[in-house]
């Protein structure tokens, strides 16, 4: 064999490796549980295929995710596209830059599938960093079989929940409880009713202070006391008992029987909530209480996750056609179905309806949260609530509550106080 035909053949050899080597590299990074990871997967394969690139997964479960991207991110070597909470973008990107701007990306993103509330979300003085996957919402679930043997009808007021309490107890005894919920859970649902009866959250949306009056946040804590006093919702101290604080509720055997008849959380967990219910108990979607004069519901929503682009990204329009692709394509909202919950897209929400076999409960709630967005009474949160250090001291003060080591108005001046010293903190 001569040198010259030598050299073609290890050059014909050597071609497809060469090919393989040099397709340009993406990094995707996210969380989430076994059904979530192999839906992603197989999408990913789809866009390398169509794209003739390769996407490098980067995946795990939450646990230990945002101590990892903060390292990456720190040392400019985060992920060219990333799953993100909505509330991280406070903690990375306070001024708009700590993600590539979306808005330079638009030939290459369907901006027009999503509702302008959604790109909202997104915005940090004016710059879009993020778009939204889906969007959660706090509701009511009840055990509408288990609130029959009580004698009880579903409560669609605040005052018909507040008397749910004595009911369940004089019918079922003190083990059985109407509601249960973990601490976010009921500091959320005390925020409604003050948020419907002042007019206002407890932080500022449109600036990093407490909104709350000194009266307001007295009420919060006296609304918390409340729901637990009157035996409406399980006590913290009752839940730490049973496993933890923190466990979910449809792993706690009092909610199996039926002893626990309703949790306030997102809608996004409807199917795990359902799923441990005994044979013939049904669960049912409830009414969110509104009192008569409020302006706004006092509903807690936001995205439940979102997607953004490294500003250290390389590759931007790459990144973002994946980006646009994992949102909006049909094919990937076929194989990623409801994985991270209903799509925000329409493009993709309405793939899925066409499909059948949503969940009639799921549905109805984001009918119930969509109501809400459209009539302009959803109002959009400031990032800072759920700052990882604003919501240790949330949990803390109510932490306090809970154990009866404090009072009412102790608990109140911290949270104005105190509130108001660390959102200037951390803004």
């Amino acid at each position: 064999m001569t040198v010259n035909r030598r050299i073609v053949l290890a050059s014909a050899l050597a071609a497809p490796f060469v090919h393989a080597q040099d397709k340009p590299v993406l990094r995707f990074a996210w969380w989430g549980g076994a059904s979530r990871h192999q839906a992603t997967l197989a999408a990913l394969k789809v866009f390398e295929q169509r794209h003739g690139v390769r996407v490098k997964a980067e995946y795990m479960g939450f646990a230990g995710y945002l101590e990892r991207l903060t390292t990456q991110i720190a040392g400019r070597s985060e992920p060219d596209v990333m799953q993100i909470n909505w509330a991280w973008m406070a903690m990375f990107s306070k001024r708009g830059n700590g993600f590539t701007d979306l808005n330079g990306l638009t030939k290459e993103l369907a901006l027009d599938q999503f509702t302008e509330d959604d790109l909202a979300y997104g915005r940090v003085q004016g710059k879009l960093n993020a778009l939204p996957t889906s969007f959660s919402a706090r509701v009511f679930l009840w055990n509408q079989t288990a609130f029959g043997r009580a004698g009880v009808k579903l409560p669609e007021t605040w005052e018909e929940l507040f008397a749910t309490g004595p009911a369940f107890r004089a019918k079922l005894g003190d083990s059985a409880y109407p509601l249960d919920g973990e601490l976010y859970d009921m500091i959320l649902l005390s925020q409604s009713y003050v948020q419907q009866k002042h007019g206002t959250p407890f932080v500022d949306p449109a600036k990093p202070r407490v909104a709350m009056s000194p009266a307001a946040a007295l009420d919060w804590v006296k609304t918390y006391k409340h729901l637990v006093d009157s035996h409406v919702a399980t006590p913290l101290p009752l839940r730490a008992s049973l496993g933890g604080a923190e466990k979910p509720t449809e792993q706690q055997p009092d909610w199996v029987t039926g002893r626990w008849a309703g949790n306030y959380t997102w809608d996004s967990v409807i199917a795990l909530r359902g799923s441990t219910l005994q044979p013939g108990d049904k669960l049912a979607l409830g009414a969110f209480p509104t009192l008569p004069d409020a302006k706004d519901s006092g509903l807690f929503g936001r995205p439940t996750v979102m997607y953004t682009i490294g500003r250290n990204c390389k590759q931007p329009e790459l990144a973002a056609r994946l980006m646009n692709f994992l949102l909006t394509d049909p094919e990937a909202a076929r194989i990623l179905g409801r994985t991270r919950g209903l799509p925000s897209a329409k493009g993709a929400l309405a793939v899925l309806q066409n499909a059948g076999g949503l969940p009639p409960l799921e549905l109805a709630a984001h009918d119930q949260i969509q109501a809400q967005r459209d009539a302009g009474r959803l109002i959009r949160p400031d990032p800072l609530f759920e700052h990882a250090r604003f919501q240790k001291f949330m949990r803390e003060v109510f932490e306090t509550i809970a154990y009866k080591k404090t009072t009412d108005a102790e608990a109140a001046r911290r949270l104005v106080e105190e509130g108001n010293a660390l959102l200037q903190r951390i803004q």
